[in-house]
């Protein structure tokens, strides 16, 4: 059994389908395939149930998943110790996107500045899958807003920071000096679509309150809810971060009068994988930075 084998048989396994496996494996069809093959003929058994378009992990396939998972990991670690010198090495991050454009460039400036020879790669996802990276080793760590349904992982709280109301320039509201949540209630509301743990934090902030807040539209992207709302679709609310990268003119953020909408910002990563020096100084810097900005 060869270590290339596993590494074929993981990514067909979360593909679901050889092809889209051997285009993100950089191989051949028929090389993956023969790998396989070869693979079943050892353990003398199928690992996979092939269908027409698609294929599915038999009672072998599913215990061979989660070894494999861990020898991979095993090596991937052991590998990550030998060579740890504090100075060196790769930091695989993830961030929600309502956090990794608006937070993560200042912050890689100054570490890269100061770790020179360090790699750094940013995945952006959603919660869910940044979450089972980090349970299956493909990133280090995560930043998101709570709460984090995280299992057998290190949750570290980094912030606070308010969600700001955001009008189009020309709203009545703009000029009444306390903006109170009662008075945007009868509004449409833009909001990220499901996906996004930002629309929870509006919604349970104002069921909170007694108030429904009624989405007329969503969208995959915080920039296209502040366009959206420049077009007077409606209102929403917005990360402090996000609003501080906004130059626009057509639109206007208010902080609510009374107790204000906020979310909570952490860093999760998997506490039993080895934790390097240089991955170490990254989170002791996150710290920093994020005292810095609240």
């Amino acid at each position: 059994m060869e270590l290339d084998q596993l590494r074929y048989f993981l990514h067909i396994a979360e593909r679901g389908n050889f092809t889209r496996a051997a285009e993100d494996s950089g191989v051949s069809q028929p090389a993956l395939s023969r790998s396989i093959q070869k693979l079943e003929e050892e353990l003398g058994q199928p690992v996979f149930e092939r269908k027409t378009r698609s294929v599915s992990l038999t009672e072998a396939g599913v215990l061979l998943q989660s070894r494999a998972q861990q020898v991979l990991t095993i090596l991937e670690d052991t590998k990550a110790e030998i060579t740890d010198d504090g100075e060196s090495g790769r930091i695989r991050i993830g961030a929600i996107p309502t956090i990794a454009p608006y937070f993560l460039p200042d912050l890689l400036r100054q570490f890269s500045s100061e770790f020179p020879n360090a790699t750094i790669i940013v995945q952006e996802n959603t919660t869910e899958v940044l979450l089972k990276s980090c349970t299956q080793g493909e990133i280090d760590l995560a930043i998101l807003a709570m709460p984090v349904p995280a299992k057998y992982l290190e949750v570290e709280e980094l912030f606070e920071e308010e969600l700001l109301l955001v009008l189009p320039s020309d709203h009545p509201l703009v000029e009444k000096p306390k903006i109170r949540l009662s008075d945007v209630e009868p509004l449409p509301f833009i909001l990220l679509n499901e996906a996004h743990c930002l629309s929870d934090n509006i919604v349970t902030f104002c069921r909170q309150r007694s108030i429904q807040p009624v989405a007329v539209e969503r969208t995959s992207q915080l920039t296209m809810v502040q366009e959206l709302v420049s077009l007077s679709h409606g209102v929403s609310m917005i990360p402090a971060m996000a609003r501080v990268l906004d130059q626009s003119d057509r639109r206007v953020y208010r902080s609510l009068t009374g107790r204000k909408p906020t979310r909570k910002i952490a860093v999760v990563w998997h506490p039993y994988r080895f934790q390097s020096r240089l991955l170490e100084g990254f989170r002791e810097r996150l710290r920093r930075y994020s005292v810095a900005e609240e």
